[in-house]
């Protein structure tokens, strides 16, 4: 629709003409119970008092609904017909002070935005959440659709009786007639109001804190979630988590958490990990573990509960002025989320899990060509959507790690605590907050903001060192390179550790280190000069910037050799992430990266880095092994996994992930006949509970290799008769290895709009197995033949979902390659946001191809 796509323009002219007063926004949704027809919309009524800065002037509201009812501007009634277009609601003739009221029917969504209605196939109960960022607000009511024009809200729900509702605000009152009123919030954005409605379980709790100036602070608390979850609900380590995160917050921001009470709603069908709405976060269900999970799941949840939290105060209290800066809510909640795990929560690695795992989508991120800077060009909405990526949130996080290097902890945060109470409620740029720290810093940041977060781009760092004839180091120096296409050199504030074994001990540990600011392409470090000759020289030693990492070639045997013997996890783990980004730039082959996870993932002491090596393993097995070998490397691989499951404490995290990893390796009759075994029961390793969630991992490589067929599928359904069950269920069946269920399962997810967006999620996920080339040969050409209508008539959500993970990038091949170029160069007036996902998706494919021609000319193992 014409007007759906809001730009920048258009949002900066409506920003200075208007000033919005309040929000009353009232929904009726007890049709969400009915059947048929009935169940497609619900009643939204908005009342919206603004003001404009030249009355006589023009404006438009937004809104996404099947039908208006009607509209009233100033009490004069406006013809529906005439003035809504299906995305916009034309305003002529605007007063110094005016109220809006439109009557409205909206859409139910099955995309996962908007008001999603999600029936729970286990007992037929309805779910209602919502989901705005950055631009959905509109398809639940009328309303100015862009971040600065913040409003205080007061949102009524009449929903069926029974039902448990929930807003921004607290509840006032008792629900009279199933009609729920909620507090009127502080002024906030319409992407972040939130409405959560359903026959939710509920847990409550409440959190308090004293002040040093005595005064005190309660809030109260909530978690929820679906009925059929309650028995898995742990929300007693969500409240946990939570109260540790605003204990934390409070001692380093000075200012109170301002939004009254804090719900944690876990919510069915989820597009994204979670969305910071004040007093009422939403979280995707799938954080409710059903089965065993490692440590580095509570891990990660408490890391995304501290990320949205951190949001309270950037993000929620101040907002970027629009999308261009959205880092200064996503970098900062990434940073403050991970450095908030590691100062209180018992996560207290957590910084090493950011190194190895966060910072490598960031490094991914940052060498497509679709690289933006920190702070991008965002020109309308379709822009905003994609840029929700590695950039805006994981590089921008170690970015501000590097910030804290330069300007020093107590600065960086004492110039956040003045940019909260100087824009508390209100809107910013970059400028704002650099202003800020440079008040408490005395750093100009002028050009650190140029090279840090207006250039896109990521330097490697390499040590040179050179020795005497006693074998002293005589210089020691950092080499800084930069891609021709972005050629920005930065500051980088780092510390070099060298180190060696001590005496008989064979482990490697750090004898000396020094911190340097390297500076242009080379930079000395002088004080390490002298000292004796290291086995390794790790640059970037503790991850303080963001950078790739290469070692000399002495530094590099030691790793080859001797990985595993480097005793300090952090090392370890900036070790493997700068191997894992030797491999994916076909400077080292895969053989040697799946050669050293062989021979000493197992010594890896960290649940999460061990299962982030695995999913490289399986990445480099599959994308990055030269052709002719891949089948050894995968048998190589399986076997390994396999030893050390065996070898594995029993019952232990390290167990489980060598489990999954075996069940996702496992191909040679043997090994699938093992996991049938597991299965049934005919098998078993001791420690290793196979739980349902373990069942339906291995039942996926079962089907994907025609062992297990829909008798056997449906069957575990019968097990499992629940949403969570009915995904897996999907993605089993798409993965059987027949044309006619691959061909089934591209018309379920391309062709039609009948399936939800998670089903849709499961289903490419089935069909997308990287065993079934020539199975998925044909799909190549319907691929680029269909992704325009895709993108044109889906929703921006399921669009993305399907151009991303239907790119037949499991034909690694010249002729893949050729009919991406030949899309790009055939449709130059496609979406720009679309021709952005396949190029990065052809980027992938191209690096794909040029590791596996490294590997190949590796030649055959000595």
């Amino acid at each position: 629709m014409p007007g759906e796509n809001l730009s920048r323009d258009e949002a900066q002219e409506r920003g200075r003409l208007l000033s919005v007063d309040a929000y009353h926004v009232a929904l009726d949704v007890r049709s969400a119970v009915a059947s048929g027809p009935e169940a497609e919309t619900f009643r939204s009524l908005t009342t919206l008092r603004f003001r404009c800065a030249e009355p006589g002037a023009p404006a438009f509201a937004d809104l996404l609904a099947p039908s208006v009812t009607s509209v009233t501007l100033n009490g004069r009634e406006l013809d529906p017909a005439a003035v809504f277009d299906g995305t916009r609601i034309t305003l002529d003739a605007l007063a110094a002070e005016n109220t809006l009221v439109v009557d409205a029917r909206c859409a139910y969504s099955r995309t996962g935005q908007g008001l999603h209605r999600f029936v729970d196939p286990e007992d037929g109960e309805v779910y209602l959440y919502t989901q705005y960022e950055p631009a959905d607000a509109r398809r639940v009511f009328a309303n100015f659709e862009q971040p600065d024009l913040k409003a205080p809200f007061t949102f009524e729900v009449t929903a069926p009786e029974g039902w448990r509702v929930l807003s921004n605000g607290v509840q006032e009152g008792e629900a009279e007639g199933g009609r729920h009123r909620f507090a009127t919030t502080e002024p906030i954005s319409t992407y972040i109001t939130a409405v959560v409605a359903g026959p939710y379980h509920y847990v409550s709790d409440v959190y308090r804190r004293t002040f040093e100036d005595g005064t005190e602070l309660e809030v109260p608390l909530g978690a929820l979630c679906r009925k059929g979850l309650a028995k898995h609900f742990d929300a007693d380590d969500i409240f946990l988590v939570t109260k540790q995160g605003l204990d934390f917050f409070h001692d380093h921001f000075d200012f109170p958490y301002p939004f009254g009470k804090y719900d944690s709603a876990f919510v069915p069908e989820y597009n994204l990990g979670a969305m910071e709405n004040p007093g009422c976060v939403t979280f995707r269900e799938e954080f409710i573990f059903r089965g065993k999970v490692t440590e580095a799941s509570y891990e990660h949840r408490a890391n995304v509960i501290l990320h949205e939290m951190a949001h309270m105060w950037f993000g929620d209290l101040v907002t970027m002025q629009w999308w261009d800066d959205l880092w200064l809510k996503e970098s900062y909640a990434d940073f403050m989320g991970a450095f908030a795990l590691v100062g209180s929560t018992r996560f207290a690695d957590g910084w090493i899990t950011f190194a190895n795992r966060r910072k490598s989508w960031a490094y991914h991120a940052d060498q497509l060509p679709s690289t933006h800077p920190v702070t991008a060009d965002i020109r309308d909405l379709e822009d905003a959507k994609l840029n929700f990526d590695g950039i805006t949130y994981a590089k921008g996080a170690a970015v501000l790690k590097q910030l804290v290097a330069y300007v020093g902890q107590d600065a960086f945060l004492e110039g956040a605590r003045r940019y909260f109470k100087r824009h508390a409620y209100g809107n910013t740029r970059l400028a704002d907050l650099l202003a800020a720290l440079e008040e408490t810093s005395g750093r100009d940041l002028a050009s650190w903001s140029r090279a840090w977060l207006e250039t896109a781009g990521v330097n490697s760092l390499t040590p040179q060192v050179t020795y005497d004839a006693q074998g002293r180091i005589t210089e020691l120096s950092i080499l800084q390179e930069a891609a021709p296409s972005h050629p920005q050199l930065r500051v980088h504030r780092v510390a070099v550790g060298l180190y060696r074994r001590q005496g008989a001990d064979p482990s490697l540990v750090r004898y000396a280190r020094a911190e340097v600011d390297v500076d242009g392409p080379r930079t000395a470090v002088p004080e390490l000069a002298g000292l004796e000759r290291p086995e390794l020289v790790l640059v970037n030693d503790e991850d303080l910037t963001y950078a790739k990492v290469r070692f000399d070639e002495g530094s590099l045997a030691t790793l080859r050799a001797r990985l595993g013997d480097l005793a300090d996890p952090m090392a370890r783990a900036v070790c493997w992430a700068a191997l894992w980004g030797l491999t994916r730039d076909g400077l080292v082959p895969a053989r040697d990266y799946l050669d050293l996870v062989r021979r000493f993932a197992g010594r890896e002491t960290g649940i999460g880095v061990l299962q982030s090596l695995h999913g490289q393993a399986q990445t480099a097995l599959e994308l990055y092994s030269a052709p002719d070998r891949r089948e050894q490397a995968a048998r190589e691989l399986a076997e390994a996994a396999l030893h050390e499951l065996r070898l594995a404490e029993p019952g232990s995290g390290h167990q489980l992930a060598w489990a999954r990893h075996f069940i996702a390796l496992a191909a040679a009759p043997a090994d699938l006949q093992l996991l049938q075994g597991l299965l049934d029961g005919t098998a078993k390793i001791d420690g290793l509970d196979v739980d349902q969630e373990l069942r339906w991992t291995i039942l996926e490589p079962l089907a994907a290799h025609g062992v297990a067929d829909e008798s056997v599928i449906d069957a575990e359904l019968a097990r499992d008769n629940t949403a969570s069950g009915e995904r897996h269920q999907v993605r089993c069946l798409a993965a059987r290895p027949s044309a006619e269920v691959k061909a089934r399962a591209w018309d379920q997810a391309v062709e039609s709009d009948a399936l939800s967006n998670a089903l849709v999620e499961a289903t490419n996920a089935g069909f997308a197995q990287f065993g079934q080339r020539e199975l998925l040969a044909p799909y190549r050409p319907r691929y680029f033949a269909a992704i325009e209508r895709v993108w044109r008539e889906r929703s921006i959500e399921i669009a993305m979902t399907v151009v991303r993970a239907l790119f037949p990038a499991w034909l690694v091949e010249q002729d893949t390659l050729d009919a991406a170029d030949g899309w790009l160069d055939g449709h130059p007036q496609a979406a720009p946001a679309l021709r952005r996902l396949v190029l990065e998706k052809r980027d992938d494919l191209a690096r794909a191809l040029r590791a596996q021609a490294c590997d190949e000319a590796a030649g055959p193992r000595p």
